[in-house]
């Protein structure tokens, strides 16, 4: 990323770039720009992987404090730990993906963006409404949607063409982006 700021691009131009109502016809091709797509599917299973150790971590944080304070209420706060492993994963991904970085702590780290494909903001409602979708396609099948990407040309799940959501490699869509933007004018 650091690179990305010395070229002058910061959070808020890349934001810009990928919300814009006209960005859909700039979306990526895996024929033209593949740079984008390279191992895309091994990156997004690590990267959940890195976050599901976040989300344990928020949700036994919570967990702890519930069980806390469910002796202080004479047992009455226990019932709160019906909500926190959802609570978690709310918190985690609306503060996570709804952030201008538009990526979860694991997916950062692996080098991935989630970008919108149909010209709306990818907000905090829209990010929840993602990994809403993602669990429930997930723990509905999790084998089908594992290789529904493999038969996709943008190599996208079924809760990213339910969403309207594209995942891509972070420092070559820069570069992708520039590249548009450069032919249009």
């Amino acid at each position: 990323m650091p690179w990305v700021l010395a070229q002058g691009l910061g959070h808020t131009e890349i934001l810009a770039m990928t919300n814009d109502m006209t960005a859909s016809r700039y979306l990526p091709d895996p024929e033209t720009a593949p740079e984008l797509f390279e191992g895309v599917l091994t990156r997004r299973v690590i990267a959940y992987l890195i976050d599901l150790v976040f989300i344990g971590t928020l949700t036994v944080a919570f967990a702890l404090v519930a069980f806390i304070a469910g002796f202080l209420t004479f047992g009455l706060a226990w019932l709160s730990l019906l909500i926190v492993v959802p609570g978690a994963l709310i918190l985690y991904y609306a503060l996570t993906l709804g952030s201008p970085a538009r990526a979860t702590i694991g997916m950062r780290m692996m080098d991935l963006v989630l970008t919108p494909t149909r010209g709306q903001p990818l907000d905090g409602p829209m990010a929840f409404l993602h990994a809403l979708v993602f669990y429930i396609t997930f723990w509905i099948s999790w084998p089908v949607s594992l290789l529904f990407v493999l038969f996709t040309p943008r190599r996208q799940m079924i809760h990213d063409l339910i969403t309207g959501t594209l995942m891509l490699r972070r420092s070559p869509m820069v570069r992708h982006w520039q590249r548009q933007r450069s032919a249009q004018y």
